[in-house]
């Protein structure tokens, strides 16, 4: 998820495939928002399913053209997610629906260990553009609010408390996708800056240390 390429940038044999990617995040978190809401009801998880199994093609890619081109933070990153949080995501959706009754306590383990990453990796982004900086912090409040609610040790009320936190926080990033996505592609179209997008906060922060 590293922006610091451009469609213009011409020294590389392929363009910087992180639009895609965030398009396919933003398609998730906007679906998994109305899930998490009650907007659509369970019937619709199928569909969700085909949704996220899309996601995961777009993403894998993204993660492989990332990881060629040096890109440690972001390739690794879209790499997980295009596994954990749409393959598998979108397998779950239809054996959940196809298969009720299943113990999916053990989805809190996994999304506890997902959150653990999340989290520990968020500092990588202090480098990247302010927006997606900012898209991982948010993000850490839904997978956490997730692990959580997964983990059905809390009541009813709480639970609903939690996926509502965990569906606007989605909600939210699927936002800041959407336009760090249209910044990368229409500025890098035009070679110039016609959606603002902020350097990383890393990057002012060295400055105001040198001034």
């Amino acid at each position: 998820m590293d922006e610091n390429k451009t469609q213009n940038d011409h020294s590389q044999h392929w363009s910087n495939p992180t639009p895609a990617g965030l398009v396919a995040l933003a398609v998730a978190c906007f679906c998994f928002f109305a899930l998490l809401t009650g907007s659509v009801d369970a019937s619709a998880m199928p569909l969700l399913a085909c949704f996220l199994l899309g996601g995961f093609v777009i993403q894998f890619v993204v993660a492989l053209l990332d990881l060629k081109t040096n890109n440690l933070s972001g390739g690794n990153t879209y790499l997980y997610f295009s596994v954990f949080f749409m393959l598998v995501s979108g397998l779950e959706m239809l054996l959940k629906y196809y298969e009720p009754g299943l113990d999916a306590r053990i989805d809190g383990w996994a999304w506890t260990a997902l959150a653990l990453v999340v989290l520990l990796w968020t500092p990588a982004f202090f480098k990247s553009p302010a927006i997606l900086f900012e898209l991982i912090v948010v993000l850490n409040f839904a997978i956490i609010s997730i692990a959580i609610h997964d983990f059905g040790i809390v009541s009813a009320g709480f639970s609903n408390v939690l996926a509502h936190i965990a569906a606007y926080a989605l909600l939210i990033c699927g936002l800041l996708g959407i336009y760090l996505s249209a910044a990368l592609v229409v500025n890098g179209t035009f070679g110039k800056e016609i959606f603002p997008n902020p350097g990383p906060f890393y990057t002012k922060l060295q400055n105001r240390k040198k001034n």
